[in-house]
């Protein structure tokens, strides 16, 4: 097996052909990497259809040999990353020094280490970046090495539904990494090294892989067979997933199936049945979760500056704060909480009882959330202040100290059908409802509103909203999706199961069968009988414009909008009203007084009516904030003024449409002037959010340098490690360049060489003895005496053999089953010290050379031959032309090879000559005729014409050379092909 070592990157070869939509596989490596990875490429084929990138430790100080190391043991590319490189398909990619590794749309960028970081974790760096890229295109692989590193990554591959394997820890060197990656319970491959690359051809091959999307959930038949996915699920485990998001659950059973190398969904659910741990395994896949501690750290900051000390400051000391973790997974987001608020209540001397209730439906999950473990990858997250005063280190693992996990109780518990907590002062769920349908989202949004505090908080995701319910929540920080609760007149029900622990539904609806019985008041009666009558007409809005009750009738002023429902006061205004009512409402929001409009002209119903409009704040306890009445008064219609306000002149008359113009105009003025103060009371909002974020800037510079402290430290260790392997790297080094030299040695020659000992055993070969012997890396130590060469009849065994015994250097010629000439050559292989280790067989192709020698003498008798000697091709055009032609013809050779050979033909000689061209095309022999040819002075010869084929070296036809001669010079009567 021929290797290869690319020395340029793909990136600087312009013409270099992109592959797309094939898998990467990221292999993950420590400490007794080397001989893991020089088993796993050489078991490895070459045509793959995957891309290879290698993430490795390296000492920061010194350049890695791995690339040439490594190729020596697959026929794939090599190259070690380079910054902007695209990767290709059947490559291998190996991670400088000192460098971290990122990958974004298929190319590959290299990240400098940031001064004063944390450890450094870059398996863990670059399994994240894949994951995030290629999503179930990612796989990763963890091999031998000691740490945890790669352990945090591979929970990144699975939660976008890549695949993940393991080397086998009894078969690793160092156990550390795979053991690690283990004992998250992602792993779906657990084998001995040797044995991985067939598993991971047979996943690549999956259609799964290629096209993903082979199940349609909106397919009858698919749906058909889901529900029975499903079915299955709940039967073992009590969970329903038919409300989770369809291409979530189509992409987690794509991904099984391919584990197992099923192609058919129905297949799948008889496999299911027969294996009852898969079904197991697959609610795992339907739960993972993608955590870490202290997720989106900018956002836990937000958290504890912001929103916990106006939680703390209103409880009494008697009072718990309550919060609640939702699909907390294994405990990262429910610690990173409860550290958060530890460090609050310091800085504000404030120690309350803590109650964060973390639940989730995995009981695997719950487990290991409740051990309070987490690897030692984890400094990557989490500030060196914060593992010192919250965690403690155990046998390469951190635990959290007693002090967070007493905060902290975990509980198997369904969003979906268990009942909720109550009385909450804050509930953080983030990235759950990404995995829910629209449907679900809308009943769980209203169901944290009811479980949280008058002013409680609600802590979501990035990727998540609270959708439709701006009624229930407003934003605390819009970024980072921190809500806040509001009051609010919407009626409904909370829709759970009624658990005898939590108690029932709760009923809001006031219709609804939990209300209770209320007597006939005759007062009240009363008083809406005359409201009725005397009250004017309006509708109470909130700080959206959205409508939340009528009063009166108010079908002069408001009309129901076309298309989608609304009821936006804005979108119903009729068009008279907009301008004004748009204008006020935007005054009484931002100044939160009385805004009265008068004397605004509306049309209904072919008629004018002049309306006042007011618009006043509601405030009342126990009301939601930011509540506004808008009232309209129509006044009494006195017709309409004679003359333009203001003018003095008597006789003009008030032009109708120019006074609406003018109000219009008006409105809009003073719409435009509220707009403008928004936009200034804006500017100073960004104004101070732009402090803010100075100054948490130089917070975090502090934080920065005292990292640096942390990171010195490690330098210091890393630099007496460093010590420990100068003197090995050194030797290595000379070793490298050794192996350097040789190689270009070995490959810059021709010349095949075999080297092999007194045993007639192989040591070495040179790339040609590959091609022209056909030997392998394989062949490395077996015996001359079981390859089969290609020189029939040629017995190298006993020409080494000979040399050998005589010690005299061997020569002759020899000729391979293909009919190629070689020059064969043995001769001792001696030491330095003129010792005898071996035999030295070199192998040359001298075809080309005897084959020279023939043409030339060949070349000089047709050249000085009398007859005319030409040589065309199947076109007719006229390559070689002799001095016979040029003496019978009258034409040079350059004037010859201008023309083709229809101008040498006279017009009465074209059939015969097209007759046998068609033969020789069509593969007939033809081997001379009688015909005609043209000289340069017009005169016309007639010829003997002997014709000959030539063909290339695979036997394909290639030219024509033909032999005429004059028959003028012939005795008459004398047939020139006859002897």
């Amino acid at each position: 097996m021929a290797t290869q070592v690319d020395k340029t990157s793909p990136a600087k070869r312009a013409s270099s052909k992109r592959h797309a939509g094939f898998p990467i596989v990221g292999i993950g490596a420590s400490a007794g990497g080397l001989e893991t990875l020089q088993l796993f490429f050489s078991e490895m084929p070459p045509e793959t259809n995957s891309a290879f990138v290698i993430i490795q430790h390296l000492s920061p100080n010194f350049k890695s040999i791995m690339a040439s190391l490594l190729a020596k043991y697959t026929r794939m590319t090599v190259c070690e990353i380079e910054d902007g490189m695209t990767l290709e398909k059947n490559c291998v990619y190996l991670n400088p020094p000192n460098k971290n590794v990122a990958i974004f749309n298929r190319t590959l960028h290299l990240m400098t280490l940031v001064k004063g970081s944390a450890i450094n974790m870059p398996i863990d760096f670059f399994f994240r970046s894949l994951s995030e890229d290629q999503k179930e295109k990612a796989i990763a692989i963890i091999v031998s090495g000691t740490a945890s590193d790669g352990t945090l990554g591979i929970k990144a591959i699975k939660g976008e539904g890549g695949m993940v394997m393991a080397q086998d820890p009894d078969t690793a060197k160092y156990d550390g990494m795979p053991r690690s990656a283990i004992g998250t319970g992602l792993v779906d491959f657990i084998l001995a090294v040797e044995r991985i690359p067939d598993a991971l051809i047979g996943y690549v091959k999956h259609p799964f892989l290629n096209s993903p999307g082979k199940i349609n959930v909106s397919q009858s038949n698919v749906k058909h067979q889901l529900q029975k996915v499903f079915s299955l699920i709940r039967s073992a485990t009590g969970h329903d997933f038919s409300q989770y998001k369809k291409t979530t659950i189509r992409r987690r059973i794509e991904r099984r199936l391919a584990v197992h190398q099923i192609d058919k969904l129905a297949d799948y659910i008889i496999y299911m049945q027969k294996n009852p741990l898969e079904i197991d395994a697959l609610f795992k896949d339907l739960v993972i979760g993608v955590t870490s501690l202290f997720r989106d750290p900018e956002a836990y900051q937000v958290i504890e500056e912001k929103v916990l000390p106006q939680l703390l400051q209103v409880k009494q000391s008697d009072e718990p704060l309550r919060c609640w973790v939702v699909g907390c997974s294994t405990g990262e987001e429910a610690y990173s909480l409860a550290i958060v608020v530890a460090e609050a209540m310091n800085k504000m001397g404030e120690h309350l009882n803590v109650q964060i209730f973390a639940t989730d439906i995995d009981k695997t999950a719950i487990e290991n959330a409740r051990m309070g473990r987490f690897p030692d990858s984890i400094a990557t997250d989490v500030s060196k202040a914060r593992i010192d005063q919250f965690f403690t280190k155990e046998a390469g693992v951190f635990r959290i100290k007693k002090q967070i996990r007493d905060m902290v109780v975990f509980s198997l518990q369904s969003i979906i059908k268990d009942p909720p907590f109550s009385r909450l002062d804050l509930v953080s769920c983030r990235n759950l409802m990404i995995y829910l349908d629209h449907s679900l989202q809308k009943k769980i949004i209203p169901l944290f509103h009811y479980t949280l505090n008058p002013q409680g908080v609600l802590f979501l995701g990035t990727s998540e909203t609270i959708g439709e319910f701006t009624d229930l929540f407003r934003p605390l920080n819009a970024k980072w999706k921190i809500f806040k609760r509001k009051e609010s007149l919407r009626e409904g029900i909370i829709d759970y199961p009624n658990r005898s622990t939590l108690g029932g539904p709760v009923h809001l609806d006031p219709d609804g069968p939990m209300s209770l019985p209320v007597t006939t008041d005759i007062q009240a009666v009363t008083e809406k009988a005359i409201l009725s009558e005397l009250s004017p007409t309006g509708v109470l809005i909130d700080d959206k414009h959205e409508i939340l009750q009528f009063v009166g009738q108010t079908e002069k002023f408001l009309v129901v909008p076309t298309g989608k429902p609304s009821f936006n006061i804005i979108k119903m205004a009729r068009k008279d009203l907009r301008y004004k009512l748009t204008s006020a409402l935007h005054q009484a929001v931002r100044y939160k007084k009385r805004i009265d409009c008068k004397g605004v002209r509306v049309n209904y119903s072919n008629t004018v009516c002049m309306v006042d409009i007011s618009i006043r704040p509601v405030t009342a306890e126990g009301l939601p904030p930011d509540l506004f009445l808008v009232i309209f008064e129509e006044k009494a219609n006195s017709g309409l003024p004679d003359e333009l306000p203001g003018k003095a002149s008597v006789g003009k008359k008030l032009d109708p449409s120019l006074h609406q113009l003018e109000q219009e105009l008006q409105s809009t003025r003073e719409y435009l002037q509220a707009t403008v103060e928004e936009c200034e009371a804006s500017n100073e909002e960004l104004k101070s959010n732009n402090e803010e974020m100075q100054s948490v800037n130089e917070e975090m510079q502090s934080t920065n340098e005292e990292l640096e402290t942390s990171k010195e430290e490690l330098q210091s260790t890393n630099e007496e490690l460093a010590t420990v392997n100068s003197e090995l790297q050194n030797k290595v080094n000379e070793l490298s360049n050794a192996s350097d030299d040789m190689n270009n040695l070995m490959g810059a020659t021709e010349v095949a060489s075999i080297f092999m000992d007194t045993h007639l055993h192989i040591k070495r070969y040179t790339p040609a003895a590959a091609r022209i012997i056909k030997l392998i890396p394989t062949d490395l130590g077996r015996p001359l005496s079981d390859l089969t060469t290609s020189f029939p009849g040629v017995d190298l065994v006993d020409y080494a053999t000979t040399v050998l015994n005589d010690l005299n250097t061997l020569e002759t010629e020899i000729l391979s089953e293909d009919g190629r000439w070689h020059a064969l050559k043995v001769l001792p292989y001696r030491t330095g010290d003129n010792v005898i280790a071996g035999v030295v067989v070199t192998v040359m192709d001298i075809h080309r050379v005897k084959h020279a020698d023939k043409i030339r003498r060949f070349a000089t008798v047709l050249e000085d031959a009398n007859d005319a000697i030409t040589v065309r091709d199947f076109k007719g055009r006229i390559l070689a032309w002799n001095n016979g032609a040029e003496r019978m013809y009258g034409w040079t050779e350059g004037e010859a090879q201008k023309m083709t050979i229809d101008e040498l033909v006279p017009r009465q000689k074209m059939k015969t000559e097209k007759a046998f061209m068609d033969k020789l095309k069509k593969g007939e022999s033809v081997k001379s005729l009688r015909t005609q040819r043209l000289t340069k002075d017009g005169r016309i010869l007639d010829v003997w014409l002997t014709v000959a084929v030539l063909k290339d070296e695979s036997g394909q036809p290639i030219e024509i050379a033909t032999t005429e001669r004059d028959l003028a010079w012939l005795p008459s009567g004398r047939n020139p092909g006859k002897k």
